[in-house]
């Protein structure tokens, strides 16, 4: 009896490495599939419509999907999770606004920025304590997990209490609530959270608390994906393509 249990712990065993083999293998870029890491909530890059995910960091994916001819798979994680996926060889890339810095290039390899970014402070409308930009180094900020923003406040202003969302729906309502003082993040983004709830305001958008660069993520050490990826953007930039998708997706939503 304890042979035969043995046997089947054993079988069941080596179908699951396998099953875990071909799964890396796939999102390794070893199918005719190609697998991309995203949080749609960060619009215009990636949104909902519908049930589909869209958006500017879609149309480049996309892009290099068709480049490497290969079908494209989206999957909407959170951005931490996806960041992680990439790590871990579960997505071939991650496209969802990722700003580079030392630490994650230790983990991970990027790609040429394709979008310079400028980061504000949104408010509650019918709140004061926040006036300036600079009022907010010892307020409660709101902030996506493992966002540039969360970086970047957590280090430029140590008495402030930062407080993390996985979601920037669940930071408005804390705002319009006054559970938190500001948030800050990306301005168009910034832009379609304030148009959906008018108690919101961007305190400044001609002076940004910060300004920032995005990038596509692969796993450390992919320098065949890379190179590819490279190439696509490049070449769209060259064409004016990431301004036309921006363009597209702002006048969407």
């Amino acid at each position: 009896m304890k042979k035969l249990m043995t046997f089947f712990l054993c079988a069941a065993m080596t179908l699951s490495f396998a099953a875990c083999s071909k799964e890396d293998a796939s999102a390794q870029g070893s199918s005719d599939k190609i697998y991309v890491g995203t949080e749609a909530g960060f619009a215009p890059y990636e949104y909902m419509s519908g049930d589909q995910v869209v958006g500017v960091d879609m149309d480049i994916a996309q892009a290099i999907a068709d480049a490497v001819g290969k079908e494209l798979v989206i999957k909407n994680m959170d951005f931490d999770g996806a960041l992680n996926a990439v790590q871990q060889g579960q997505v071939d890339f991650v496209a969802a606004a990722v700003s580079v810095d030392e630490e994650r290039q230790k983990v991970m390899d990027f790609s040429h920025n394709y979008v310079d970014s400028s980061d504000v402070v949104v408010v509650n409308a019918n709140a004061d304590t926040v006036k300036t930009n600079e009022d907010i180094a010892d307020k409660v900020i709101g902030v996506q997990q493992g966002n540039i923003a969360d970086i970047w406040v957590t280090d430029n202003y140590p008495d402030a209490e930062v407080k993390r969302y996985t979601k920037f729906v669940q930071a408005a309502e804390d705002l319009k609530n006054n559970k938190i003082d500001a948030i800050v993040m990306d301005l168009y983004p910034a832009q379609e959270l304030v148009a959906a709830n008018p108690e919101l305001k961007i305190l400044d958008e001609e002076n940004p608390l910060f300004v920032d660069q995005y990038a596509i993520a692969v796993k450390k050490g992919n320098q065949e994906l890379l190179d590819k990826i490279n190439e696509v953007i490049d070449g769209l930039i060259a064409d004016g393509k990431i301004e036309e998708f921006t363009a597209n997706h702002a006048n969407a939503k």
